[in-house]
Parts: C-alpha cells; structure tokens; sequence
C-alpha cells in the first residue's frame, strides 16, 4: 500500500502477515525484503538498505559460523540475546533493547547463538558499505530504553555521531520509545531512504496506520509518528 500524504511525502506499510517467511524449526524468519528462499524482484531493497530480518531464535539454537564480506550488519536484540563470536577474535552478549555490529569489509566468518532458555528476537538489518574491502571490524553497546523516550537515539551510524556505534556507510540506525498518545517527527532528505518498524506497539505515521512489526517505506518528505499504544520504534535512515 503505497500512499501519497498532504506534504507530498511518500510512505508505503508492508504487512507483517504479508512479508516473506521461512520457519527452519530452529529459526522462524520473516523478511521485509528478499532473502534466501524468498525472492520478489519489488522488494530487493530499499536504497542501500538490502536486508531487515525479523528472526525468532530458539532456545540453545543459532546461526552457526559463516561466511560475510562487504556489507554492514546491525543486530537489534528485541528480547532474550545473542552470543557472538568471530574468527577476529571477538566475543560478546547482546542482550534485549542492545545493538552490535559488525563490518564484514573484506571478509569474517561469525557465529550467532542463542544459548539462552528462553526464545531470542531480534531484528538483522544489513546496509551495504559506501566502499568495498578494508579491514573487518564488530562492536556491541548496551542503549537504554529509557534514554530514548520521547526522542530519537542514533544507535549506529556512519556520520560520526556521539556514543554511537560507527558503520561503513552514509546511514543512521535509530531508536525510540513513545508513550500511548506521544508522537516524534523524522525528516528524510531528497535521495535518501528511511524503513521504519516498530519493534512494539501500533503507530500512525502522517495518519496512516501500522501494526507492531509492519514495515513503512518512507521517501523523502516529513513524517510525524503517533503512538496508538506504547510503543518501540527502529527506523533507519539511509542512501
């Protein structure tokens, strides 16, 4: 559903029932653009946002290592964790409402498990890098859910910002949490593209309503969110 609003921005809601999915048993995914098995040549990517999973990982289940290079993949833990490890040498716990990431560069092999007793979720977004090789990198920051009430909090980015953790690449990942009634703005600038979906909760951006987990494709133009109910937004913002 793509709709033209007042200000002459553009926003399109993709469904949650209506993305693609695949259930490995161990792994239940759904995916707002095409991945693996799931192939819809209107849905390759957005910008240079090439890949939003939305995954539910088992209990004492994972991705187990495998191969990357030249893209940058955020993680964003919705509940539960997930434990990292990289033929760099890292290690690490990335628990619920946290972020990693990891620039694949010229290439690393990782593995991602859940080894919690309870299911993880999260959401995988890759964006692909403003230039190719270099050296792998990955890092992991705990972003508290109540220093992004209200407000935007730039989680990764590629622009240098404060206390965010740095990509590859000329795009934002943000975060927000709104009260039922609350409402934020997000402007994206010509030639630009912005996905957003709210990890919780029922929005409306510019009037148009989506449920918890839908995706909204934003083009350029200003979007003021509204919160239905309390609500957990991730929205990136990108080339």
């Amino acid at each position: 559903m793509t709709i033209l609003t007042a200000d002459t921005a553009t926003l399109e809601v993709r469904p949650f029932a209506g993305l693609g999915h695949a259930d490995h048993g161990w792994l239940d995914a759904r995916h707002h653009f095409s991945f693996g098995d799931y192939r819809d040549p209107d849905r390759m990517g957005w910008g240079s946002i090439r890949v939003w999973n939305d995954d539910v990982i088992a209990p004492k289940s994972g991705f187990p290592p495998h191969p990357h290079r030249d893209m940058e993949i955020i993680t964003y833990v919705r509940t539960g964790a997930i434990t990292h490890e990289d033929s760099m040498g890292n290690k690490g716990r990335t628990g619920a409402g946290d972020v990693q990431v990891m620039s694949a560069a010229s290439g690393v092999r990782h593995a991602e498990y859940n080894v919690e007793d309870v299911p993880t979720t999260l959401f995988q977004i890759w964006i692909e890098p403003t230039s190719r090789g270099g050296e792998p990198s990955w890092g992991a920051k705990p972003f508290p859910k109540g220093d992004r009430s209200g407000r935007w909090s730039v989680l990764a980015s590629g622009f240098g910002d404060a206390d965010a953790l740095p990509i590859r690449t000329d795009a934002r990942v943000m975060g927000a949490t709104l009260g039922a009634g609350e409402r934020l703005t997000h402007e994206v600038g010509n030639g630009r593209h912005a996905y957003l979906v709210p990890a919780t909760g029922r929005i409306a951006v510019n009037g148009v309503d989506a449920d918890a987990r839908d995706g909204i494709a934003l083009g350029a133009g200003t979007y003021t969110i509204a919160a239905r109910e309390d609500a957990e937004l991730v929205l990136v913002d990108a080339a």
